[in-house]
């Protein structure tokens, strides 16, 4: 994966570099707004490596979960500066859009065109990996709508030299804002619940807690917790009560498969009898 990160953070700079550019040599905005779209994607490429960098790194006596958390760190950053640069790109777009000028059709169609080959090809590489990482699933997004956006790109400037309408220019870079604001905003919504502790999407917490309840012997769960280390890893916590004196609990085959069922590689569970779930100041459901 860290070739993906460093093959994809060199292309995009070098086609950032050049498009950017070109859009001013066009005097597109929809050309300009593309090329600053796509310096955040390098920023995050490089933000993002980072992250799975540090999360390899193993726990400290200070950091006991280690640098996972990172990932969703970076996930949320770039989420939040993509948001931010869509509001550039809007403001920008509006401007034009009351006083239009006039664009290169032919440079911008022929720069964008090439940025669809690029964020395509860029996007490609994190393909595989997308659907178990959210940290790598962000940068796939972005990548890939970027290669959408810079397709928009050419048919604006194909519909300006067709029409000679210039203000097709900022009304392109109006859909380019809400494209972005759409892909990113499923990402930001995710990593922001991971930041605050929240269950991960692929886990459904009703299912895990019938699972436990079903475990043989076990009468009631209760101060069940799940949330993510990382974009990758899951814990939980939970208090099992099982009735009575239970000789095989087996806690390793238990955790064998909840990581298995539900894919929580860190489950710690507490055993308690009836009379130790009484005295549990954690029992009730709305105590933390």
């Amino acid at each position: 994966m860290d070739w993906a990160f460093a093959l994809g953070a060199a292309v995009n700079m070098a086609f950032t570099m050049a498009e950017f550019g070109f859009g001013v040599a066009a005097n597109s905005v929809a050309l300009i707004a593309d090329a600053t779209h796509n310096l955040g994607d390098v920023a995050g490429l490089l933000l993002a490596w980072w992250a799975v960098f540090l999360a390899r790194r193993p726990p400290t006596e200070q950091r006991t979960y280690g640098w996972g958390r990172g990932t969703i760190l970076a996930a949320l950053a770039n989420a939040s500066v993509l948001l931010i640069g869509v509001g550039a790109i809007g403001i920008e777009a509006l401007h034009r859009l009351i006083a239009p000028e006039p664009v290169q059709t032919g440079l911008a169609m022929a720069v964008a065109a090439f940025g669809i080959v690029v964020n395509g090809g860029t996007a490609l590489l994190f393909l595989r990996d997308r659907a178990n990482d959210l940290n790598v699933r962000s940068q796939f997004v972005h990548l890939a709508g970027d290669a959408a956006i810079s397709a928009g790109v050419v048919l604006a400037a194909l519909a300006i030299r067709l029409t000679g309408y210039a203000w097709l220019d900022p009304v392109a870079s109006l859909i380019v804002a809400a494209l972005i604001a759409a892909g990113t905003w499923g990402v930001l919504r995710e990593s922001l619940g991971l930041a605050m502790d929240a269950v991960p999407q692929n886990v459904h917490a009703e299912d895990v807690a019938a699972f436990l309840a079903s475990v043989p012997g076990v009468m009631e769960v209760h101060d069940l917790h799940i949330w993510g280390i990382s974009t990758t890893e899951t814990a939980l916590t939970a208090h099992l009560v099982f009735a009575g004196e239970v000789e095989d609990r087996r806690p390793h085959a238990l955790a064998a498969q909840l990581k298995q069922r539900f894919g929580i590689g860190h489950a710690t569970v507490q055993i308690e009898s009836d009379a130790d779930a009484a005295l549990c100041r954690l029992r009730p459901n709305d105590v933390v």
